[in-house]
């Protein structure tokens, strides 16, 4: 699924739990695995508890893995950051709790989500259901590999995570389930790569969906079969690799802007024979900014 936004905004979840793994009072945690290098504070820089403000801009991504078609968002809405100990909300991670936090791993469940499409007239979905917006939530793994420094200044961290989630689909008046998503996923961060806020990252996914899930993407039902587009069963497995890259940069004070751009490679999918699989690469890129015009006299622990 391509997963590929500016900012995507999540209410925390509701999920009652004040004991377990989670770092205590005891922790020395002044740091995280799933820390963003690229946002307004360095590795080694205190975040707020909490901040406010707005972001926004134009993101431009394929319909689904291996369309044809393309959409076009733009917006621009007010954004939440918290960061407590269990529970997170806003920036790179949606909304998260924490369960299990050490130097070097994390656990938590996390919510992810992506832009509804439309079956355009002309297109291989025409005349089909509209995919509406889809969200995930499931366990998260984060390890930190490594963390590096740089003798001419700047910070870099390498992580890995290991996603399992369910996924669904709604158009706000319902909802429905969509089946399961497995990503393990390779990230490389670096801050003070041109000037020293300026942060880079690179990053690989691959991805595995269960049937249910591809059915959603290319599964042609006989009531939908036209004389160029066959009834198609889809079946579940290996949905794609994609490879993305960002690029975040100071505007003014309390103002960042971003880049981004990823590439997605279809090829050896398990329904690459459906009459809806279009492009074995396809591509999203965006710019956008944010503006922070809140934050904490407090600190988060991390």
């Amino acid at each position: 699924m391509n997963k590929f936004t500016l900012i995507i905004f999540f209410k925390a979840l509701a999920i009652v739990s004040t004991t377990a793994w989670a770092k205590g009072e005891e922790a020395s945690a002044n740091d995280s695995p799933n820390r963003n290098l690229t946002g307004f504070e360095g590795l080694k820089e205190t975040q707020p508890l909490w901040e406010v403000g707005v972001g926004g801009g134009v993101v431009e991504v394929p319909n689904y893995p291996a369309s044809g078609e393309r959409n076009v968002v733009a917006l621009a809405l007010p954004y939440v950051i918290y960061r407590g100990d269990i529970f997170r909300v806003g920036g790179e991670g949606g909304a998260r709790a924490v369960f299990v936090e050490q130097d070097d791993f994390e656990v938590d469940v996390s919510v992810g989500g992506a832009f509804s499409a439309e079956s355009e007239e002309g297109s291989v979905r025409e005349g089909m259901p509209e995919l509406d917006y889809m969200f995930e939530v499931g366990p998260q793994l984060i390890y930190k590999i490594k963390d590096f420094s740089f003798e001419g200044g700047g910070e870099a961290r390498l992580n890995a995570r290991m996603q399992a989630r369910a996924v669904f689909s709604t158009d706000f008046g319902r909802v429905d389930s969509r089946g399961f998503v497995i990503e393990p996923t390779i990230r490389y961060q670096q801050r003070g790569v041109f000037l020293p806020e300026t942060g880079f990252s690179l990053s690989a996914r691959l991805t595995w969906g269960t049937e249910k899930l591809h059915d959603y993407f290319y599964e042609v039902a006989p009531q939908y079969a036209t004389d160029f587009r066959p009834a198609y069963d889809a079946a579940g497995g290996y949905l794609g690799a994609e490879i993305s890259a960002g690029l975040a940069f100071p505007i003014v004070e309390n103002v960042r802007g971003f880049l981004g751009a990823s590439v997605q490679l279809n090829q050896g999918s398990a329904n690459e024979d459906s009459p809806l699989y279009e492009k074995d690469v396809t591509y999203s890129f965006g710019v956008g900014f944010v503006w922070r015009a809140y934050k904490s006299e407090a600190k988060a622990n991390w």
